[in-house]
């Protein structure tokens, strides 16, 4: 079982940024691929970026060269550097957790955190 809990969210400026951070439980945290997503008010739930136990990433064509993730697996903790924000980069931003490869399926990560707002003001 694994918990995770995000942190970092708020109200931005457009053109500003923001980092989000996902700690998490366990102790075979490097074994899991990470993975952000976020959801928009009466939108479904979209992928942002991921990335693998060992740190490939894969972003999204919507976030490329402005979002960032990372990871520490001695803290258990990934992070999500969110620069040059967008009023279209508001959304509820979750964590996401599953054995294995990354994916940009939501459907296949196991564990979610509870989400953490970010809304960008134009």
């Amino acid at each position: 079982q694994v918990q995770l809990v995000e942190s970092g969210g708020g109200l931005v400026q457009a053109g500003g940024s923001l980092r989000l951070s996902c700690a998490a439980s366990g102790r075979t945290f490097s074994s899991y691929a990470m993975g952000w997503f976020r959801q928009a008010p009466g939108k479904e739930r979209e992928f942002v970026v991921a990335i693998s136990g060992s740190g490939s990433t894969y972003s999204a064509d919507s976030v490329m060269g402005r979002f960032t993730i990372s990871r520490d697996n001695a803290k258990n903790t990934v992070y999500l550097q969110m620069n040059s924000l967008k009023p279209e980069d508001t959304a509820v931003y979750y964590c996401a957790a599953r054995s294995g490869r990354r994916s940009v399926a939501a459907a296949e990560y196991d564990y979610w955190g509870q989400g953490t707002q970010v809304t960008v003001s134009s």
